[in-house]
């Protein structure tokens, strides 16, 4: 397995990143153990926690990756993650999902109306957290609340829609993903206790970095398969949710102009796995995904470009965050 922390080489992040793994499922316990299973159903099963590494990372950034952060960076970091947690349980009800991270979906081993009230309270005590840390970070998390929805709602109006256009496309991905991500790198910096053009810098870092987090993962659902997911390959499209490569392979001309129209007359409804894979091997032959991963590093050059124009955040931490986001790329396809 590839070991995902490696491109940051931070003395204190695994030891930081273990305090937090105990207390996020710990903020999550309680007296009830039918709640606390449902509640820490996914945490168990593990995941990325880019999300709670970025808020550690921007912690380092005032004295340092060899120091460990203070307890309200690990607060931060399980708010944020308790967010996206209770944001999955949700989504997985949205698109009937039976499998997340390599296991059953909340929904699936226990009923909709469970995951729904599950996700409910994950994100009740992310606001719980948040709240401890002070005014602005506790609203930061709630507008940020407001923007997944937004960008889901955007997302659900234009289900099984084969005009859908980029404009709409990037509404919903910012809304989705790239507000989390980019709030994560905020609130490490707030409650670190970074000046103000550190922390707007990490927040320009973090959104950027949220698009190309979501345009790799749009690539990985056509090209990888579901051991590489942990979840069924090709689901945006068997849900009618058409990415930025499917969007721009319906529109291609020229040599293109064959696949597009086969493309579209396989889309815009439900879809047998057959055809499912037909539409994949239309857009992989499209050239859209070597398009779409060209514009994922054109955002991840402005990311970086973020981190540079700061001269306020330290070195270290910067030059590993640039290894770490270039490694985002690498990912299986």
């Amino acid at each position: 397995m590839v070991d995902s922390l490696a491109p940051l080489g931070f003395t204190a992040l695994r030891d930081d990143l273990s305090r937090l793994e105990a207390a996020l499922k710990s903020s999550v316990e309680v007296s009830d153990p039918f709640l606390t299973d449902v509640a820490t159903h996914l945490i168990a099963a593990g995941g990325k926690r880019l999300r709670p590494v970025l808020v550690l990372c921007a912690g380092y950034c005032l004295h340092g990756p060899d120091q460990p952060v203070d307890e309200p960076v690990i607060i931060g970091g399980i708010a944020v993650e308790l967010v996206h947690l209770g944001s999955l349980y949700h989504d997985d009800v949205i698109d009937e999902a039976l499998t997340r991270r390599g296991v059953e979906t909340v929904n699936t081993r226990w009923s909709n109306t469970v995951a729904i009230l599950a996700g409910d309270f994950l994100l009740a005590k992310a606001s719980e957290l948040a709240a401890s840390l002070g005014v602005e970070v506790a609203g930061l998390l709630a507008a940020t609340i407001g923007e997944l929805c937004k960008g889901q709602v955007l997302e659900l109006r234009h289900t099984f829609d084969i005009d859908r256009d980029e404009d709409a496309y990037f509404g919903a991905i910012v809304g989705k993903t790239a507000s989390l991500i980019s709030a994560a790198c905020r609130i490490g910096a707030i409650v670190a206790g970074l000046d103000r053009t550190a922390v707007e810098s990490l927040s320009t870092y973090g959104h950027h970095l949220g698009i190309v987090f979501q345009l790799v993962d749009d690539v990985l659902d056509l090209t990888a398969d579901t051991a590489t997911l942990g979840k069924p390959a090709g689901h945006d499209i068997a849900e009618g949710v058409y990415t930025l490569p499917v969007i721009r392979a319906l529109r291609a001309t020229g040599a293109g102009a064959a696949g597009a129209e086969e493309l579209r007359s396989l889309l815009g409804g439900p879809i047998e796995p057959d055809a499912l894979t037909r539409a994949r091997e239309i857009v992989v032959a499209s050239g859209c995904i070597e398009e779409t991963m060209s514009l994922a590093i054109d955002h991840l050059d402005r990311a970086e470009a973020a981190l540079t124009a700061c001269p306020a955040l330290d070195r270290r931490v910067v030059e590993g965050l640039e290894r770490y986001s270039r490694s985002l790329l690498q990912r299986d396809r």
